[in-house]
This record gives structure tokens, sequence and C-alpha cells, in this order.
């Protein structure tokens, strides 16, 4: 069946499109309100904040959103409107299976680590509670989409016989997961990480080998993958 999930560019090309300058002031408020809510968290921020921190007034603001809600939502999905073709721009242009999974797994570890992802998701978990809205909203707009995704090209690759992937959206659960191992949780307690080119690679390739050892048709048996140790 034809999906949005099955083209991601062109998702992102119909959901993100706004034109002169009614697409620069809406840019102008969202910016304020990514360091409204960065600074101040959900529940922290006000519309009056946000509207004195983007250079408006209010009645400007709630011309283009009518509640916090709304901003966060629409801020939220801006974030996926531009964060998506970039994860997924392998898949979009035909790469083989291998890279196209190397390229995904090394840019979702760079986006789990990013400011960004690590501020949303502080936002998230503190006010989930108080506001479950929110929770579904980032569910929405970000994993679930990023799930949709994934599931439908694993499931081409599936029909086509190369991979046996009986539960596609576990399978591209699994993968996400996998991708986070080592770095996601530690950024997130504001541990010490190590973000290098190599560390990022070593926990990307790994994740590859392993999720490809699960649900290959033919059997490769991919040894694991070294993280090659720097010279003394």
């Amino acid at each position: 069946m034809d999906t949005t999930a099955d083209r991601p560019r062109q998702v992102q090309a119909e959901d993100c499109v706004l034109s002169g300058a009614s697409a620069a002031k809406r840019a102008q408020i969202l910016a304020g309100a990514a360091r409204v809510f960065a600074e101040h968290g959900y529940e922290g921020a006000s519309m009056s904040g946000i509207a004195r921190d983007a250079g408006v007034s209010k009645g400007t603001l709630y011309n283009y959103f009518d509640s916090k809600a709304t901003l966060f939502s629409a801020f939220v999905e801006q974030c996926a409107c531009e964060k998506m073709p970039l994860l997924f721009s392998r898949i979009d242009e035909g790469a083989n299976l291998t890279e196209s999974l190397d390229h995904l797994a090394v840019a979702m570890v760079r986006l789990f680590t990013s400011p960004l992802s690590l501020m949303l998701n502080r936002i998230i978990i503190s006010e989930a509670g108080n506001f479950p809205a929110l929770a579904e909203t980032f569910w929405k707009h970000g994993p679930q989409k990023a799930i949709n995704i994934l599931s439908a090209w694993l499931m081409q690759h599936n029909d086509a016989g190369v991979l046996n992937i009986p539960d596609p959206v576990f399978a591209a659960e699994q993968f996400y997961a996998l991708c986070q191992t080592r770095i996601a949780a530690r950024a997130r307690m504001q541990l010490p990480v190590n973000t290098d080119e190599a560390h990022i690679t070593f926990i990307a390739r790994s994740a590859v080998r392993t999720f490809l050892n699960a649900y290959m048709r033919e059997d490769p048996r991919l040894p694991p993958f070294v993280m090659e140790r720097a010279p003394d």
C-alpha cells in the first residue's frame, strides 16, 4: 500500500510548504520558541516570553499560533521536516542495503546526541506527566515517523527476498535501539560521552552488522566491527 511513510523526501516537501513573508515570520517565531523552550522547558515557557524573544507582538504570535501547545507542536514538526530528509537521504537515492543502513545509523547516532534532540527529550520526559499531549506530539512527528519510513523500506527488502522480517515495525524499532547503544542514554543524563567520528562510526557499523546478522535471509555471519585503536 502506498503511504506517506514510503516517500520521506516527498512527505517533507509537502508538509513544510510555506512562502514569502508569512514563512519568514513563522520561522522567526519558531526560532524564538526554540530558544525559550530550551531555556525554560515547556511549562516554564510563556507566550509573552516567546513573543519577546522572537521580536514580535503577542498579537502577531497569536495570529500564527493560537496556544503554546500548538506552537510546540509546530516546533517539533519543523524539527522533523528539517531532519528526516537528511536521515533517509541514502534510502531516497537508492543506495544498497548496507550503505543505506550505515548512513542511517551514523545519522541517527549524531541526532540522538545533538543538542536539539537532547533538549526535546529533556522537555518531553520532564513534562509528560502533566502534559501527555506533548509526548504524543513528539512521538507522532519524530520517532513514529522515522519508524514508519524505515519499516516500509525494510519491507521492500523483505519482499525482494533479501531480508526475513516478520514484523517490520518491530525490526525498525530494534534498529534504532541498537543505534543508541553506549552513547544515547549517557548523553541524555548529561554524562560524558565520546562523540568523535571514530566512536560514532564504531557504534553505527556495529548496530548495522548486528541487525543484518539477525535479519538477512542468506546468513552472512558478518564479523563484529572492531574500532581501530589510535597509534601510541
